[in-house]
């Protein structure tokens, strides 16, 4: 796994970086990935196959062309 070093943090932001990963009870660089994460993840831009991927087998049941094919028999 690849890791990144921040300088030059300012004291306040750093502050505020503690009291945030404490509420949720991460690390602090847990809580500095998910923020990035959650960043990231709202991008525009189309979605790469991995991620379609994963979509498709999210939920109860996964998403097959089976079913794709129904949903557009049916005009959904």
């Amino acid at each position: 796994m690849a890791g990144l070093l921040i300088k030059d943090i300012p004291k306040d932001l750093h502050r505020k970086l503690k009291a945030r990963a404490a509420a949720n009870r991460r690390s602090l660089s847990g809580e500095v990935l998910t923020i990035l994460e959650s960043a990231l993840h709202g991008r525009s831009g189309p979605l790469t196959l991995v991620e379609i991927e994963k979509l498709r087998t999210r939920g109860r049941r996964p998403l097959t062309d089976s079913v794709l094919e129904r949903a557009r028999k049916r005009d959904r």
